[in-house]
């Protein structure tokens, strides 16, 4: 079965990014009711109104396709097709008032993520690419900044404290050593800044395929890499480590895999 027209897959996923982005901000800094999931992890009524409607526009234009969301679970496919779904990437942020939060959809086609949207509504920024489409910010090309020294490198990061929560302190720490900054630029926006040249790695240790799938093409189309902590290119690893692709061997190096 042949790959769909990624173009069109592509104008559809912005769209609906931006569309349940507008859903999010009806309820961003309004005190909105927050619950615990048994995960121990936020969520409110705007998360689940947004994937809601991200599903219902998948269902109507694609209804062949899979969808796997962080909300609802999964529906299977009856194509190599499947859509991935992080209504909102950061809820952390959400519910603080901070305006880092995301939108994330993703087209992966025979387990391989070939569309991703990462949409800030609170911030008025969309990042978009398709594989051998490129990858672009409000429709300007985004690209990767060019350091090649991890002394010159910018280093973003979640929470530090997850990091030693997950045995992970040793190497953040070694990593911390080598770079020129740090910064707790959060979740999926800090994948945006280093696709957009303003960051040259970003380092998560624990991570769904929700959270990742949406930008693996972000990331490569702008010239970057997307691996687990040993360098394996994936979106499916609990561990993920992004570059600006000059400096993923040092990085390598740096944390022992």
């Amino acid at each position: 079965m042949d790959v769909p027209d990624l173009t069109r897959l592509l104008d559809f996923a912005v769209e609906s990014a931006h569309l349940a982005g507008a859903l999010t901000l009806e309820h961003f800094r309004s005190g909105t009711r927050v619950e615990l999931k048994t995960d121990n992890t936020p969520v409110t009524a705007a998360d689940r109104a947004a994937e809601e409607l991200l599903r219902g526009r998948i269902a109507a234009a694609f209804p062949e396709h899979g969808i796997i969301g962080e909300e609802f679970g999964e529906c299977p496919a009856r194509t190599p097709g499947r859509w991935i779904l992080d209504p909102i990437d950061g809820t952390v942020s959400f519910v603080s008032g901070v305006p880092l939060y995301s939108v994330l959809v993703a087209f992966e086609w025979a387990g391989e993520p070939l569309v991703g949207v990462l949409h800030l509504p609170a911030l008025g920024e969309t990042i978009w690419a398709a594989r051998g489409l490129g990858c672009r910010c409000n429709g300007q090309p985004a690209h990767v900044s060019p350091v090649r020294t991890l002394s010159e490198a910018r280093l973003v990061l979640t929470s530090a404290k997850l990091m030693y929560r997950c045995g992970r302190g040793a190497q953040y720490e070694r990593l911390l050593a080598a770079c020129k900054l740090d910064r707790g630029w959060s979740d999926a926006y800090g994948y945006g800044l280093l696709a957009t040249g303003r960051a040259e790695v970003v380092l998560d240790p624990i991570m769904s395929v929700w959270d990742t799938a949406a930008l693996v093409p972000i990331v490569t189309e702008a010239g970057g890499t997307v691996t687990d902590w040993s360098g394996r290119p994936t979106h499916t690893a609990p561990d993920i480590l992004a570059t600006n692709g000059h400096l993923l061997e040092a990085v390598l190096e740096t944390i022992g895999g």
